[in-house]
């Protein structure tokens, strides 16, 4: 039987230093991190380690495993040792952005659950309500599918970036909660939602579209993707005109790209400010100088793109022309984050009950194309 080697990050309370212990289990690979924990606290009573399903159904086991943010009782030994390479140890560490309570548990309810709740988790129902249930389309039930797959295990938090940054960001478990109701047709409060969501200073444009959400969460709801939605229903839907600017700036990013072929990073600002004659310009630039000097010299701004713009030319036209055939469209199409299909039926028939298990196979157009909201 394989021995490994694990390194967890200990801590007595939550004041205390954290510190550092390695103990080695002779487990099968198949086995999982969970359980070498559980191994260990068999040995030492005092480690404090939260599980509950051992199923990778409640959540409650959330933990980083060799720095990234995974459920303990999902990851198996052999993976985790390949991850963290020959003859290194397995670390095991609280999940991030949240205070711990002692040893691997930290205070959920005090970060995570604060902020699922400032989002009004639950239906304001459309009025009147019918005699009997709400009937709601096939296409609406996968579209909020994704997000009511959520075990609330807090991954996404701990991997979350912007919350490293802005600790008061809603951050990306609450705001995929969010789209959950706001994306739900029975739901009356959807303007009030996303109104309130895009006025927050700490609110939907705090996120940065890093993808470490999508990358840490372990049933695929992608959050960023949620919060993506969630500015779409606030833009497109109802035109919502923020105090932070991220109404202008999303429409500024597209006609930057459509009008350069690429982002020309040196045209942002400007373009989501009303140009660079807008007396709201100047300021920001102003602001903004730090930041733009440390990406120039980080590489991350050319001097060339700051001068001209290098993107122009046959790339622009193509992009272009590709912008205003999909704009002509007299309805945008939106496809479902969530393929689904029919079983043993390729084409739904008139009618019929639909299918609730996501197939790969099915067509992401016919029923699961959706119309934009």
């Amino acid at each position: 039987m394989p021995a490994y080697t694990l390194k967890v990050r200990r801590q007595d309370d939550e004041d205390a230093r954290p510190y550092w212990e390695e103990s080695t289990v002779e487990l099968d690979a198949h086995r999982s991190v969970l359980d070498a924990l559980i191994e260990l606290r068999r040995r030492d009573g005092t480690l404090a380690v939260r599980y509950s399903c051992r199923a990778a159904i409640c959540g409650s086991c959330g933990v980083r495993v060799n720095g990234l943010p995974d459920l303990a009782c999902h990851k198996q030994l052999g993976a985790a040792q390949a991850e963290a390479g020959d003859g290194r140890p397995i670390v095991v560490e609280p999940m991030g952005n949240m205070p711990v309570l002692r040893d691997l548990i930290v205070d959920m309810d005090a970060v995570h659950w604060a902020k699922v709740r400032r989002v009004r988790p639950w239906l304001e129902p459309v009025q009147p309500e019918p005699e009997r249930e709400y009937v709601v389309d096939h296409e609406t039930v996968v579209d909020i599918t994704q997000t009511q797959a959520c075990i609330q295990c807090g991954a996404c938090v701990s991997n979350c970036l912007s919350l490293e940054v802005d600790p008061d960001f809603v951050g990306p478990a609450a705001l995929a909660k969010a789209y959950r109701f706001a994306g739900d047709p029975r739901d009356a409060a959807q303007f009030e939602r996303v109104e309130d969501l895009a006025e927050d200073p700490h609110g939907m444009y705090t996120c940065t579209h890093c993808f470490m959400c999508v990358d840490a969460c372990p049933k695929g709801v992608q959050p960023m993707n949620q919060i993506i939605r969630l500015r779409r229903v606030a833009n497109v839907g109802h035109g919502i005109v923020d105090r932070n600017n991220g109404h202008r700036h999303e429409r500024a990013f597209v006609e930057n790209v459509r009008r350069n072929g690429r982002i020309n990073e040196a045209d942002l600002l400007a373009d989501s400010y009303g140009g660079r004659l807008n007396p709201r310009f100047v300021p920001q630039l102003v602001e903004s100088l730090p930041a733009v000097v440390t990406a120039v010299l980080r590489r991350k701004i050319g001097v060339e793109a700051m001068i001209g713009h290098p993107y122009r030319g046959r790339v622009g036209k193509d992009v272009g022309r590709i912008y205003e055939r999909v704009r002509s469209r007299p309805e945008p199409l939106e496809l479902n984050l969530y393929v689904s299909g029919y079983e043993d039926d390729p084409t739904p028939p008139v009618g019929g009950s639909a299918g609730g298990a996501a197939d790969a196979s099915a067509s992401a157009t016919g029923p699961n194309a959706r119309r934009s909201r």
